[in-house]
């Protein structure tokens, strides 16, 4: 492998308990039948396949299960020859569900999902995901309707609301900066960028004397963000430490309760011989690294608040610009 193209550890490798740190991967993609991406998968991996229900498989390998799966409920779950239906639409159901399938693979996308992965493991989705566009696999550049993503499960190094804050804090300040790097100009004319939170909320992140316990925090964050449509997700984390507590302000069974972050990009350009994996997991690194570094994360939390004053440097220089800038004069 390219050692330009490697995946980086970042500073805080190991949680508190000691145990290295995991991270989730969810790809989706376009481009490969369902059944060419699943034996492709598992050749790759160096694992065996079965299915465990309609568009859905499951391949075991030495880290986990991976699966595959066709990302719609509603076509995984749609089976027209059951027997309580009426006879006549089951004669029907076959023929039928062979045009719902063509068009399915061709519209929806598919997605391979991951278990959680040592962060020394990375490289392993890198040459996945090279495998697979060697193979035809298609990502955003190809589906000007559904602009593909990927998405990043991070576990954190501690749950305590410190380092929490430390984490928004961290990515409300990169945000600007990680959109330029990892969202393609020609999705950006049909599809918006997610959002990462409510403008008030993060006013409040970032406000000097915020300094909440994690109750504090998880209730303000439920009030101003009662969604899954955030750029980094903090529901899946919520629920894990408090089920409840998420229950009573956002009803959604797609919650999957898990000690870990939920960064959504945009996009997936797997199709592209320029893209790797390993850049947008070093971007997120980037981040990871300012969120654990105190005297990095207070200075440009500073120079953050100072871009929000009215000077004519703020007027002329955006704080993607300024925090670019800054990236590379304060390096980790």
């Amino acid at each position: 492998m390219n050692r330009d193209h490697r995946c980086r550890q970042p500073s805080a490798t190991n949680t508190r308990d000691g145990e290295e740190r995991r991270v989730g991967v969810e790809i989706e993609l376009s481009g490969l039948d369902y059944e060419v991406l699943v034996k492709r998968a598992a050749e790759l991996l160096g694992g065996s396949a079965h299915a465990t229900g309609r568009y859905v498989s499951q391949v075991e390998t030495s880290l986990g299960t991976f699966t595959v799966e066709l990302d719609s409920d509603p076509i995984k779950d749609l089976d027209l020859q059951d027997d309580r239906l009426p006879e006549s639409i089951q004669e029907l159901g076959g023929h039928a569900m062979d045009l719902i399938d063509y068009a399915a693979e061709r519209i929806v996308p598919l997605e391979l999902i991951s278990p959680p992965l040592p962060f020394s493991k990375l490289d392993m989705v890198e040459s996945l995901c090279d495998g697979l566009r060697a193979s035809g696999a298609l990502g955003s550049r190809e589906a000007l309707i559904y602009a593909f993503g990927l998405q990043l499960n991070p576990e954190l190094p501690s749950t305590d609301a410190d380092t929490l804050v430390n984490y928004l804090r961290a990515f409300a300040l990169l945000y600007d900066w990680l959109k330029s790097r990892h969202q393609l100009d020609i999705s950006r004319k049909f599809t918006p960028y997610i959002e990462p939170w409510h403008h008030d909320y993060i006013d409040l992140l970032m406000s000097e004397d915020y300094a909440p316990d994690l109750d504090r925090l998880m209730e303000d964050y439920l009030w101003y963000n009662p969604t899954r449509n955030r750029a980094l997700d903090l529901l899946p984390l919520f629920a894990y430490l408090d089920r409840d507590k998420v229950t009573r302000h956002v009803q959604d069974a797609r919650i999957k309760a898990r000690p870990t972050l939920h960064y959504r990009l945009p996009d997936c350009d797997i199709d592209n011989p320029e893209w790797h994996f390993s850049r947008v997991w070093n971007d997120w690194v980037v981040l990871d690294n300012l969120a654990c570094d105190a005297r990095r994360l207070t200075a440009l939390t500073e120079e953050f608040r100072d871009s929000r004053k009215i000077r004519f440097r703020n007027l002329a220089t955006s704080w993607k610009e300024r925090c670019h800038e800054w990236l590379i004069q304060n390096p980790a």
